[in-house]
């Protein structure tokens, strides 16, 4: 498309008046069209193709013939003024003035046949005065003199005078442009010259490098280098050519190219020939700005509680001496007795604080457990009188050791009929762990939940045991521990369990946490109490992080939020190339193996869990379950209920959902029944294991399965004499019926699981309440019902396969 062709343009390189290409776009496009008006490509198409047309010859002959005859139309008119042309040769000019006034009155009676051609004769008999006088040339925009018109007519064609006009004012806007053009260039040639003048004084390259070398002769340069540089970044620190320290490489055996890398030794050498000195470049990493690694000075250290971990085999009783020590009933809320997650509390034993961890003892929970023995000082290894050492005591005396913490012994159920704690003694010796009666140094201690048995003895050996350690810390610096639990809470987001192991940590501090970052909006005690600051073995529950931390992790109080921030991006990108990295390349080594994964069934799974070390511990008990037959891979876990695109995931990737303590919300449920996706939902991790397990082994066949009969939404409760507290429900789906097995979920997370002790409607005890309809249930044993709660009823149903 040609840039701003206006319609004046096309009417002059078509030998056309500006009215005809005006009229003849009017026809085709409605908006109105002025001489100035540039024309795009479809309105020069409909120009072009319309006087193509009119002007359309049928051969190339009658073309070049009309072509030779379009110079001749001067002579024409000359056949009519030849006779006053031929009288005075000596007086053209005057000829020239009386054709001006004869030639209307010859044109009088032949105006009817519309012969332009005889205004011509004006120009022509112009020409000889131009070439008389120059000053002429001037006047050739007053062109349109040359047309005759009829003044005893009406018809008089004023567009065709308007073309002066035109002319005219293209020629002052044409003029502007050509002064400013002008002025601009001439506003630039002293600029130019300057510039022209600066560029002579400048040195070339080569100069300026054999100026450099000449200085670096009078006087050694020093340059910083770090352990590892590139060879085009050393040749830059010592203002040299790349090539020149490649050959003083060459020269030493070294063959590197302008990217490649050189240690800090072969540096010192290169340098040494180019007169330079080199210093070891110290690197100060955002960690290190930002968090404070240095040592205490024993002036500013005090005394700190002590930080117990209570380990040993599943069942054996760990739970409940803590209950005893804790006078809390924490088992019960327990499903099926067994403690999921890590809980820390913190005791007064007499006049002295101790800080207790409960651990999971279930082997799938191994990770945690480590997690555990990692930020203790004490480890009190609970083992059963009548079981004896079993498994998952050995990992925990593994790890307690690994830990190199202070191991403390107490044989449990001393209570039952079976119990032989010389048994135990005896088994320990075989791990290393000698009791203090035969001679070693590990206190054995027998106890019994039941009934209080040595449970004072225990921990006045904890108090003991704590101060020969000297357990000290400095509470008056920026906080330093370990995240021993987060979750994610509906309302109140990422909720982390910390402990700080030295300084004091307040409300308000910056906080980096692994690849966490975040402000300490609230904190809470293990009693539920709002606190503003945790010093040293002190564990509390904070809020306002960016994201759910992992279990572990260590947490450092920080002073500058934006370095903070930079290193959390830092920790981010290294976990991705880590994880790009493990990703196993096909090699000739390899290839053999890699074709053998290509025949191995996968079984894919999506975890779901209430909090992160749950995730964790499901992930890696599954992915245990592996054989050469079936690989287990988790492709994703997280914290939080079942949503709908865990199950669209599911569904595209062909997983299984395992879910823990958790639930699915109705969405994701309904989703998951009409694409068929398998959610299998659990809250003993032994269930999950099993039963994966027997899938596995394609001998899944179990006796019972859950089936779902309705769900209803908590709308009030009421407190009632005799009765207890009433749910006041609203059926949501399916039905409610008595006696049904009820689980109550709160923000997708399972509460409790109990039984419908009573029906009713208004007054009347119904047998089931359907859909839609608001209904009166107590439950059996469960009375922490809150606004909100959803109920979900469901029976047990026995089937064989």
């Amino acid at each position: 498309m040609m840039i701003k062709y206006r319609v004046r343009e096309v009417a002059k390189d078509l030998g056309l008046t500006n009215k005809e290409v005006i009229d003849t776009l009017a026809k085709y496009f409605p908006e109105p069209k002025k001489y100035m008006t540039a024309l795009e490509e479809p309105e020069l198409d409909i120009v072009f193709e319309t006087f193509t047309q009119e002007r359309n010859l049928e051969s190339l002959e009658e073309y070049f013939a009309q072509r030779d005859k379009k110079p001749e139309p001067a002579p024409e008119p000359k056949l009519e003024t030849e006779a006053p042309a031929k009288k005075p040769e000596g007086q053209k000019p005057a000829p020239a003035k009386e054709g001006g006034k004869r030639q209307p009155q010859q044109a009088k009676p032949r105006q009817k046949g519309k012969e332009t051609p005889k205004a011509q004769p004006a120009p022509a008999a112009k020409r000889p005065q131009e070439e008389q006088k120059p000053q002429q040339p001037v006047r050739e925009p007053k062109a349109p003199t040359r047309r005759v018109v009829d003044t005893r007519s009406s018809n008089v064609n004023i567009d065709k005078y308007n073309e002066k006009y035109d002319r005219l004012a293209d020629q002052k806007v044409s003029a502007r442009q050509d002064n400013a053009v002008t002025k601009q260039k001439f506003t630039n040639r002293n600029q130019q010259r300057r510039g022209q003048q600066r560029r002579g004084k400048r040195e070339t390259e080569a100069e300026r490098l054999r100026r450099i070398a000449m200085e670096r002769k009078a006087k050694h340069i020093t340059i910083e280098v770090p352990e590892e540089i590139t060879v085009g970044e050393f040749a830059l620190r010592l203002k040299v050519a790349a090539p020149e320290v490649i050959k003083k490489l060459m020269g030493l055996g070294v063959f590197a190219a302008i990217n490649d890398t050189i240690d800090f030794d072969t540096a010192v050498l290169i340098a040494d020939e180019f007169h330079a000195k080199v210093e070891k470049e110290v690197v100060v990493t955002i960690e290190e700005r930002i968090i404070d690694d240095s040592e205490d000075d024993e002036a500013n250290l005090v005394a700190r509680a002590p930080v117990v971990v209570v380990m040993g085999h599943v069942d054996h009783g760990k739970t409940s001496i803590l209950d005893v020590i804790r006078h809390s009933n924490v088992t019960e809320g327990e499903a099926g007795g067994i403690t999921q997650h890590i809980g820390a509390y913190r005791v007064k034993v007499g006049d002295r604080d101790v800080t207790f961890l409960d651990t999971p003892g279930h082997a799938a929970f191994t990770t945690m457990r480590a997690r555990g023995a990692q930020v203790t000082d004490i480890a009190v290894l609970v083992v059963a009188a009548d079981d004896g050492i079993m498994p998952q005591t050995v990992e925990a005396i593994n790890h307690a050791k690994a830990a190199g913490v202070s191991i403390l012994v107490a044989i449990n159920k001393m209570d039952k009929d079976g119990a032989n704690p010389d048994r135990v003694k005896e088994q320990l010796t075989e791990y290393e762990l000698v009791p203090e009666e035969w001679g070693g140094d590990t206190p054995c201690l027998p106890v019994s939940a039941h009934t209080k048995q040595g449970i004072n003895d225990l921990l006045e050996m904890i108090i003991l045991t704590a101060d020969m350690m000297e357990l000290k810390a400095n509470p008056d610096r920026a906080a330093k521990g370990t995240v021993i639990e987060a979750r994610l809470d509906k309302g109140m987001g990422p909720i982390a369990t910390v402990l700080v192991q030295n300084g004091t940590l307040k409300a308000g501090d910056t906080i980096v946490a692994g690849a966490t970052v975040g402000r300490v909006r609230s904190m809470m005690d293990d009693k539920g109490r709002r606190v503003t600051e945790a010093g040293p073995s002190v564990p509390v529950e904070i809020t306002g992080l960016g994201d759910v931390p992992v279990g572990g992790d260590t947490f450092d109080a920080v002073s500058d939020e934006r370095l903070a921030r930079e290193l959390v991006e830092q920790r981010l990108n290294d976990q991705k190339e880590e994880v790009f990295r493990a990703q196993t390349k096909v090699t000739l080594d390899n290839l053999f193996e890699q074709m053998r994964e290509g025949e191995m069934k996968e079984l894919k799974i999506i975890v779901k869990a209430d909090v992160q070390g749950s995730v964790e511990a499901v992930r890696q008990s599954l992915e245990k379950l592996s054989n050469d037959e079936v690989r287990v891979h988790i492709i994703h876990g997280a914290v939080g209920a079942v949503s709908e695109s865990d199950v669209m995931l599911a569904n595209a990737s062909n997983a299984i959902i395992v879910g823990f303590n958790v639930r699915p919300d109705p969405v994701a449920e309904e989703s998951a029944k009409r694409d068929g996706v398998d959610m299998r939902l659990y809250r003993i991790i032994y269930d999950c294991i099993e039963e994966i397990e027997s899938a596995m082994k394609g001998m899944l066949a179990p006796k019972y399965r859950e089936v779902a009969l309705g769900r209803a939404e908590c709308r009030e409760t009421y407190k009632i004499s005799n009765v207890g507290l009433v749910i006041g429900g609203h059926v949501t789906g399916g039905k409610i019926t008595r006696n049904a097995q009820v689980r109550v979920v709160r923000d997708g997370i399972i509460v409790a699981d109990d039984k419908v002790a009573s029906l009713r409607r208004f007054k009347d005890d119904v047998k089931e309440v359907a859909d839609g309809y608001d209904c009166g249930i107590t439950l059996e044993r469960f009375a922490d019902i809150k606004q909100g709660d959803v109920l979900e009823a469901y029976e047990m149903e026995e089937y064989r396969d």
